[in-house]
């Protein structure tokens, strides 16, 4: 496999992907803006086929006269576009620009300080307005289209969200930067609480925190040469994708002398908020971070010893600006080694001897910003060959002002005349698998009892019961702690020394909601992948993201429960495993002024995939009663 071709692109390829969209006739004397360029990944059946295959683009643009969004290919090897097609359904990615717009919008519309006003707000310096997609809203046509909620800062570093200016919402029109309605849900009182989370704000700070340093004289155990990374007995690439963020790819581990393939390809592949409010202002309030924003774009430069601790080597990612032209995220990766406590030990009660390993893995993450949330994402790469996936989320809660004593059955009091609402987080990740090749299949495993009788005299034995997943529309795809379920992605033309098919388990974690929004939800339209816990498709080079690549404005929804009513086969095939993973997030007072990390995520174990744990040649640490 060529995974060159899969490389991000680089700042001379995004500037030649600007100058060939900005040439092509399509968009003569036009302004344009581009959401999103990245690789155009080439079809992975193409090339163990053989054939010639271009090194390829794909630009979301926005004709920012009109609001119309077009999907363009570039052909990057013979520096043309070959594709340019006008997006019939949806949106492309909001522009940063379009957003920063909205602010100065509404300030000036006499509809919206007329309400401010209302509500004794004749200063609006302050004001901090809010954008919002608004793919749930059904009566605001247009098309490029963005809601808008406020805040009052009491001074301009003020956390802003203690202060919502409630009931008041406005509707814009990102091409004509037009006011279209100004909403007034009615009068709330604000609250006046203070909130701030800075050091100044809290002091005084503890006083018994002792440093804690993490040092490696000898350097870091892992090289990287360009994107790719290896580390022990793993080797993969990395790389930074403008809409998904992290991608991890060409996952291998060596066993031997010969490195066998597990994945071709990890992402979140989508992300979509949806808050549980029934309150008219509140209750259309989504946001799909990939489809409708870009985790990628919004990806944080990384600071040493407060995003990252220890022995660390960063990359920067190359993106295209709005612009078309190529900027930098610096030190968007983080990558580290840490230790992860006791990975085996054993003490012979004969002999009284005791042997111990510690267990360290390989780090790979980055975090995003959008809005008031912050998310992390972590691959940590562990020395038995399995891999955790992690989201880490923080950062502030979507707050809203009630009256005093007003009953609030979805949201959290935490302040005065202030509540935060319920919402959940979920999180697609797409899933590649290569397990020692692409001839892949799926099995979903359940714990299950042996009925009484001459197999199982006691009652007490247990088996597994292994079910295919034969097509796109069979198995349950919902996780079931009481069976311990689980999945298994197996190549049954390839065995370990036992004459088993090699496999890896996709091992569910704490946090595994599915949407909660009923059927009539204009979100359980559009993001119908959040139904099910698990899909599983035969690769498709087009199917790359859970809601489609355009769910911004996307009313009726796309993606996963669209391309599953195929019902293809799933068999002995190139499959991908969609994991959906959700965080019901019932805020806490604890939550407030600032949220402390929620964690959620999966694993991914061998299973017969080697012949015994790869696991004892890790050697003892460097102390002597250790071994």
């Amino acid at each position: 496999m060529r995974h060159d071709l899969f490389n991000p692109l680089t700042a001379d390829e995004i500037s030649t992907v600007s100058r060939l969209v900005r040439q092509h006739p399509e968009f003569a004397g036009q302004r344009i803006g581009f959401s999103a360029v990245f690789p155009d990944e080439p079809d992975k059946a193409r090339l163990r086929a053989g054939d010639a295959v271009s090194r390829r683009a794909r630009a979301m643009v926005v004709d920012r006269s009109s609001g119309r969004s077009l999907d363009v290919r570039v052909d990057l090897d013979r520096g043309q576009v070959d594709r340019l097609e006008v997006v019939a359904e949806g949106a492309a990615p909001v522009l940063l620009e379009e957003f920063e717009n909205v602010g100065a919008a509404v300030k000036k519309d006499p509809r919206y300080l007329a309400a401010l006003a209302e509500r004794g707000i004749t200063d609006v310096t302050n004001v901090q307005v809010d954008p919002w997609c608004i793919g749930n809203v059904p009566d605001v046509d247009g098309a490029r289209v963005c809601g808008a909620i406020s805040y009052l800062r009491n001074f301009p570093t003020d956390n802003g969200y203690a202060h919502p200016i409630e009931g008041v919402v406005a509707f814009v029109d990102l091409v004509t930067e037009e006011v279209l309605e100004v909403k007034d849900h009615g009068v709330r009182p604000m609250s006046q609480t203070e909130a701030n989370y800075d050091q100044a704000s809290n002091a005084p700070m503890r006083t018994d925190v002792k440093p804690l340093e993490i040092t490696q004289p000898e350097g870091v155990g892992f090289t990287i040469d360009g994107n790719e990374l290896t580390w022990q007995k793993w080797r993969f690439r990395v790389s930074l994708h403008p809409l998904e963020g992290l991608v991890v790819h060409g996952v291998e581990y060596r066993d031997g002398d010969e490195y066998r393939s597990i994945l071709h390809r990890g992402s979140v592949a989508e992300m979509v908020v949806p808050y549980g409010d029934a309150a008219p202002e509140h209750n259309w309030r989504s946001a799909f971070d990939v489809g409708e924003f870009g985790l990628g774009k919004l990806t944080n430069s990384l600071v040493l010893g407060c995003d990252c601790l220890g022995e660390i080597r960063y990359l920067d990612a190359v993106l295209a600006g709005e612009d078309g032209e190529p900027y930098t995220i610096g030190n968007a990766i983080c990558i580290h080694e840490e230790d992860d406590g006791i990975l085996w030990k054993h003490q012979d009660w004969v002999t009284g001897t005791t042997d111990v390993r510690r267990s360290r893995r390989l780090v790979v993450s980055s975090i995003a910003t959008v809005g008031n949330y912050e998310y992390g994402f972590f691959w940590y790469f562990h020395q038995d060959g399995s891999v955790l996936v992690e989201a880490k989320l923080t950062g502030i809660v979507q707050t809203r002002a009630v009256h005093d004593g007003e009953e609030t059955p979805s949201a959290t009091r935490i302040g005065e005349n202030l509540v935060a609402s319920y919402h959940q987080h979920i999180f697609s990740f797409r899933l590649d698998f290569e397990v020692d090749g692409h001839e892949n299949t799926v099995f979903e495993n359940d714990a299950a009892r042996i009925p009484v009788g001459p197999e199982n005299p006691t009652g007490a034995a247990f088996t597994v019961r292994r079910t295919l997943i034969e097509t796109e529309q069979s198995g349950v795809g919902l996780t079931d702690p009481q069976v311990s379920r689980n999945w298994t992605v197996v190549n049954r033309s390839k065995t370990n020394a036992w004459g088993v098919p090699v496999g890896y388990k996709l091992l569910p974690g704490w946090s595994s909601a599915t949407l909660l929004a009923q059927d009539e939800a204009p979100v359980a339209q559009r993001a119908g992948f959040t139904k099910k816990n698990l899909w599983v498709t035969p690769y498709s080079p087009d199917e790359m993201r859970s809601a489609g690549d355009y769910p911004n404005q996307h009313r009726s929804g796309a993606g996963l429960p669209a391309w599953t009513r195929a019902d293809r086969s799933t068999v002995d095939t190139d499959v991908v495993v969609w994991f959906t993973l959700g965080v019901t997030h019932i805020p806490r007072a604890e939550d407030w002024p600032v949220m402390p990390v929620e964690r959620a995520g999966f694993h991914l174990l061998p299973v017969t995939f080697f012949d015994r744990t790869p696991a004892p040649d890790a050697p003892p640490s460097g102390a002597g009663h250790c071994h």
